[in-house]
């Protein structure tokens, strides 16, 4: 057996070390421990990157062992990685240093800006919309080893709402049309991307942003489902805290689940409501 290492450098953006145990007969030879440097081509162009592999020979690894390893390369490897990226030597660079900061303080209004359904019921200490979209990134996360790309659905949850840094939470109770909200959002995109002064960063909010609207992809289809998911988990534990009923959230939703998870989650959350009728799908 072999331990092994690898660090993709070369984006702008760090990616985490893996650590794996590999059965390589090559490995037990009498050679000494080795380096291997491969590049690979990823489907997402930002992601391409240099790739080194140390593996290093041992006659039986312990598990103890192993993770004593994994820790030195692991830090040794980072060390390395950050060297190359303050070197300037990303193949991929990414947005400026304005012109992340600038995007960013934009953001920030995702996390000052209350949902506008629970202002107008008057709830207390509202959650912002970051809350909401924190959440989902979290219920994504629990798609882990199932058929769901659940990598995919954390960063449409990510992206869905990120217009509404700049044109607010636009509810079905303001008065806005369904096309001209979509209007207002996709020149809240552009807007963004323009910020960031375009690139891959850019480009894959929007295609994120419009897969989402578009909501033909599984996985699309099923952040749709936890967009309104995490909305009657909020209502139901805001009647529990605060002695309301709001009905109305788990009105909008019924029958327009559009995956079995969905529904299922649904009818778990409806049935922690106390003395409330059970959501119908």
């Amino acid at each position: 057996y072999c331990s092994a290492l690898f660090s993709i450098s070369g984006t702008a953006i760090g990616v985490p070390h893996v650590a794996l145990v590999l059965d390589e007969p090559a490995a037990r030879s009498s050679m000494p421990p080795v380096a291997l440097n491969m590049h690979v081509h990823w489907l997402n162009p930002a992601l391409q990157g240099r790739i080194t592999l140390f593996i290093h020979r041992q006659k039986k690894v312990t598990n103890t062992q192993f993770r004593k390893n994994s820790t030195l390369h692991r830090s040794a490897f980072q060390r390395g990685s950050d060297r190359a990226m303050f070197d300037g030597e990303a193949s991929t660079p990414g947005p400026s240093p304005r012109n992340a900061i600038d995007f960013l303080t934009v953001v920030q209004q995702l996390k000052l800006t209350k949902r506008t359904g629970w202002v107008k019921r008057g709830v207390k200490g509202p959650e912002s919309i970051a809350d909401h979209m924190y959440r989902m990134g979290v219920m994504s996360l629990l798609l882990s080893g199932t058929g769901y790309d659940y990598n995919r659905c954390m960063r449409l949850a990510l992206v869905h709402d990120i217009a509404e840094s700049l044109v607010g939470d636009i509810t079905p109770t303001c008065g806005v049309s369904d096309e001209e909200k979509h209007a207002l959002e996709s020149a809240g995109i552009q807007k963004l991307k323009a910020m960031l002064g375009g690139g891959p960063a850019a480009d894959e909010m929007e295609e994120l942003w419009r897969e989402y609207e578009a909501g033909e992809s599984t996985e699309a289809a099923l952040v749709k489902d936890f967009d309104k998911l995490e909305m009657i988990l909020q209502a139901q534990e805001y009647e529990a805290g605060q002695g309301m009923v709001l009905q109305e959230f788990f009105d909008s939703t019924a029958g327009k689940w559009r995956t079995g998870l969905g529904r299922a989650w649904a009818a778990e959350i409806a049935s922690r409501r106390p003395g409330a009728a059970a959501q119908e799908d």
